[in-house]
């Protein structure tokens, strides 16, 4: 009697032609399709760098929506002139004092 053995035993599972028409979809799906797992998986990555994106903006404009309801009215609108311009009313003086920890210095800024 003779045994039938093969030189490679891991290749007895390509003879049957079901699993080597498998392994070659396989491949074929992971590799080489245009609709491939490697390009979905990098269209996902910027699908969730693009919602990351939209939720930071959603906050910015959340934030500029507080500022645009202080500058509507007309107080909060002087005080912002005040603050950022220096703006003045008729017969007002502003002095400005500034200290020398709020100084931009060439360490500091």
């Amino acid at each position: 009697m003779k045994k039938n053995k093969t030189k490679y035993p891991f290749l007895k599972p390509l003879r049957n032609i079901y699993i080597l028409i498998l392994v070659v979809f396989v491949v074929w799906m992971i590799f080489v399709d245009s609709n491939s797992w490697f390009i979905h998986n990098e269209l996902n990555n910027e699908i969730s760098d693009l919602e990351a994106e939209k939720e930071y903006y959603r906050k910015n404009k959340e934030k500029d929506d507080k500022e645009f309801k202080k500058l509507s009215s007309k107080q909060g609108l002087e005080k912002f002139a005040r603050e950022e311009y220096y703006m003045k009313r008729e017969n007002e003086e502003i002095f400005i004092i500034e200290y020398e920890d709020s100084l931009k210095t060439k360490d500091n800024e």
